[in-house]
């Protein structure tokens, strides 16, 4: 092996070590006070594997993150799946999939190459799995609580007040 060979293990070694022992110090840190933040999934394993494959075939992770791991490229200012069935319904979903043009029903102030595709042009039964996996990823109600608290406080300036 020569010598910029060992260089570059060496550097790529480093990298997962510390990539690693950040993951476990995040994971061994979440207290009760701070419980990370509590997404989950209600879908079967079958559904979820389903869905996983429409994801990849599909490559939705080159713009949106699931279950905290970040886009592929990471400039995609795309929102996160993650909690995302917290927000809205399976029949959404479904509508949305099915739309010729979804920025009808989200509009997007993203560049043409950034915005979402139609998923009209998928089988009807790949835009069920995709709208009932979707609605499966909830996030715990406090943290949704939380967030509403947040987004309403920056965008008003003034203090929430819970429903």
């Amino acid at each position: 092996m020569k010598k910029g060979e060992k260089i570059i293990f060496g550097l790529l070694g480093l990298i997962a070590i510390v990539s690693v022992t950040n993951q476990v110090w995040q994971t061994a840190n979440i207290t009760e006070e701070d419980p990370g933040i509590p997404y989950y999934s209600t879908a079967s394993i079958e559904l979820k594997n389903q869905a996983g494959k429409l994801l990849r075939e599909h490559s939705c992770k080159e713009c949106h993150k699931i279950f905290f791991l970040n886009n592929l490229t990471q400039n995609v200012p795309s929102p996160s799946l993650d909690g995302i069935g917290s927000l809205r319904e399976e029949a959404w979903f479904y509508d949305y999939f099915s739309a010729e043009d979804p920025q009808e029903i989200i509009p997007s102030r993203l560049k043409a190459r950034f915005q979402m595709p139609s998923l009209a042009h998928l089988p009807e039964e790949d835009r069920r799995i995709l709208a009932a996996y979707m609605s499966s990823l909830k996030v715990e109600d406090w943290y949704l609580e939380e967030t509403r608290k947040a987004a309403y406080e920056k965008r008003t300036g003034e203090e929430y007040q819970p429903e």
